[in-house]
C-alpha cells in the first residue's frame, strides 16, 4: 500500500539537501551552459545540414541541453541511494513498516523536482540571453515532456543503483551509459546528419523523443508529431519507474 506521508517525507528530504548544497545545482547547470556558450556562439551563424534555414543553431541547441541537463541530474539521482546505504539511512526505512513502492516514489518525486528545477533555470538563463519560447502553451507542453523524461531516466538510475553496492563504480558505469545516450539523441546535431546504422541506435534512444518534444513544444520544429513523442516518453516512464522499483524491492539495504 502506497504511503502518501512517506512519499512526501522522502521528497521533502531530497528538497532539503538539493537547497543545501549549492555546488550541486552550478555543477548541474555548467556542463549545459557550456555547451551553450561554445557550441551556440561558435555555430550560431552557420547553415547546419539537416536543421530548417529558419531556425538558427541555438534555437536548436537550447531544448537539447534542457534534454542534457534532465538526463545527467536524473541518471545520478540513483547515487544517493547508495549514498544512504553507505552510511545506514537505506537500511533504516526498509525496516519501517512502509511499502518499498512508496520509498521509490518518493525518491523518484524528489529526483524528478530537482531536475526540473535545474532545467528550468538553463531555460531561463536560455531566454535572459534571447532564446523565445514558442508559446505559453509550449511551455506547458515542455515541463510535461521535462517530467517524463527525468522519471524515464531517475527509473533507469534506480535500476543500476539497486544492482551496485560502489559509488565510485556506478558514476563510473553511469558515464558510459549516459554519454551514448546523449550522443544519440540529436541534441547537439540533426538525427538527418548521421550515418542510416546509427539513425537507427537513436530511434532507440527514449531521450531522442523527449528532446523532439522539447523542440516541438519550445521552438515548433519536430521530426514527429507531439501526441507520438508523448506516448513513446510516458510509456517509457511507466516502464522504467515499474523496472526501478522492482529493482529496488529486489536489492539488500546492506
Amino acid at each position: 500500500m502506497i504511503s502518501g506521508i512517506t512519499v512526501y517525507v522522502l521528497w521533502l528530504r531530497e528538497m532539503k539537501r538539493f537547497l543545501r548544497s549549492k555546488s550541486r545545482l552550478i555543477g548541474a547547470l555548467a556542463m549545459p551552459l557550456f555547451f551553450m556558450a561554445f557550441l551556440g556562439m561558435g555555430f550560431n551563424r552557420m547553415a547546419v545540414p539537416g536543421m530548417s534555414g529558419d531556425v538558427h543553431y541555438m534555437r536548436f541547441l537550447v531544448p537539447g541541453m534542457v534534454g542534457m541537463s534532465l538526463l545527467f541530474s536524473s541518471t545520478f539521482a540513483g547515487l544517493s541511494v547508495l549514498w544512504d546505504r553507505e552510511f545506514g539511512f537505506l537500511k533504516e526505512i526498509m525496516v519501517a513498516p512502509v511499502s518499498r513502492v512508496s520509498i521509490v516514489l518518493g525518491r523518484i518525486a524528489g529526483g524528478i523536482t530537482t531536475a526540473i528545477l535545474q532545467s528550468l533555470a538553463i531555460l531561463l538563463i536560455s531566454v535572459l540571453a534571447g532564446f523565445k519560447i514558442n508559446s505559453l502553451w509550449g511551455l506547458t507542453s515542455a515541463v510535461l515532456f521535462m517530467v517524463l523524461i527525468a522519471t524515464t531516466f531517475i527509473g533507469m538510475g534506480l535500476i543500476f543503483a539497486s544492482r551496485m553496492k560502489d559509488m565510485q563504480g556506478f558514476s563510473i558505469i553511469m558515464n558510459f551509459v549516459v554519454f551514448p545516450i546523449f550522443f544519440l539523441s540529436g541534441a547537439v546535431y540533426p538525427l538527418k546528419n548521421l550515418p542510416a546504422p546509427v539513425r537507427v541506435l537513436s530511434f532507440v534512444d527514449p531521450l531522442t523523443y523527449g528532446i523532439d518534444g522539447l523542440r516541438g513544444s519550445l521552438i515548433g520544429v519536430s521530426l514527429w508529431p507531439q501526441h507520438l513523442t508523448l506516448g513513446v516518453m510516458a510509456i517509457c516512464a511507466l516502464l522504467m519507474v515499474a523496472l526501478g522499483a522492482y529493482f529496488f524491492e529486489k536489492s539488500e539495504s546492506v
